[in-house]
């Protein structure tokens, strides 16, 4: 993957994220909790964090001070 394809991907990912805490906020002031389904929901928000800070690091060059 080229630099603009890893800052597509990275942009489609914070895209998820951003849709996952709101379904994270809906799915907690329901009136019916379902807790498997809101421990999923975050686990996935947190893989996606995962993936978006090792394409961060890809983009971000490593500078030897």
């Amino acid at each position: 993957m080229d630099e603009s394809d890893l800052e597509q991907r990275l942009g489609m990912l914070r895209i998820e994220h951003r849709d996952l805490d709101d379904a994270i906020a809906a799915l907690a002031s329901a009136t019916h909790l379902d807790q498997l389904q809101l421990a999923r929901l975050k686990r996935r928000k947190l893989r996606l964090r995962d993936e978006m800070a090792a394409i961060e690091d890809q983009l971000i060059p490593d500078i030897i001070a």
